[in-house]
């Protein structure tokens, strides 16, 4: 399976590069310059530089584009319109790494994360890029597109224990009541889903055990 990781230098893009070298996946790393990525491939070049042709021999392209200030965080909408622009019509996958405010807290899905929590004001704007990100997919019938959210709180540093709970589009917690999870699972619970494809058109949820 050849698949591209679009800024796989980030921390969340560089650990999913490297779980799924070590699970055997042809890894490309496209990067805006030096690969610092355990991928030997790469491919130099902003995301918005990004065109069909660069795309064509891909399996599943993962969007691992982050970005945190209030001058940036358009970055994160902005990248999944182009790459789903890019990948529409096609076979080829667009996974995206997500954000846990848009995870709905109660059955009814009429009220978020984001809605309920006292998030500080310079959050929001992150939170509310990542919520427009997802709404800009459910626009794309015609994209193979699967939209992973990590739970509330998304440990950069945190350690790979090798195991997570799989949910959907409610905030789940796990045995301790936590919503917390580590990037190495998180690029864990990516790289499996590059591998089965299992949720197709769907926004899904990651948390520790």
């Amino acid at each position: 399976m050849k698949v591209a990781v679009v800024a796989a230098n980030g921390k969340a893009g560089r650990l999913i590069v490297k779980e799924a070298v070590e699970r055997g996946m042809d890894v490309t790393a496209v990067v805006r310059g030096e690969n610092k990525t355990a991928s030997k491939n790469s491919l130099i070049k902003d995301i918005f530089d990004i065109n069909k042709e660069d795309l064509a021999g891909f399996d599943v392209v993962v969007d691992a584009a982050g970005a945190w200030t209030p001058e940036t965080v358009h970055v994160v909408p902005d990248a999944v319109k182009h790459l789903a622009g890019l990948l529409r019509g096609t076979d080829k996958r667009l996974l995206v790494v997500g954000g846990a405010g848009s995870l709905f807290v109660n059955p009814d899905h009429t009220q978020t994360v984001a809605d309920v929590t006292p998030f500080p004001a310079e959050a929001m704007p992150v939170l509310n890029a990542h919520k427009e990100a997802l709404a800009e997919l459910r626009k794309y019938n015609d994209v193979k597109w699967t939209y992973v959210s990590p739970a509330g709180d998304f440990q950069a540093d945190g350690e790979r224990t090798g195991k997570y709970i799989l949910g959907g589009e409610e905030l789940k917690l796990n045995s301790k009541g936590e919503s917390v999870i580590s990037y190495a699972d998180y690029a864990l619970s990516m790289v499996d889903e590059i591998a089965s494809g299992k949720h197709i058109k769907e926004r899904i949820s990651v948390v520790s055990e």
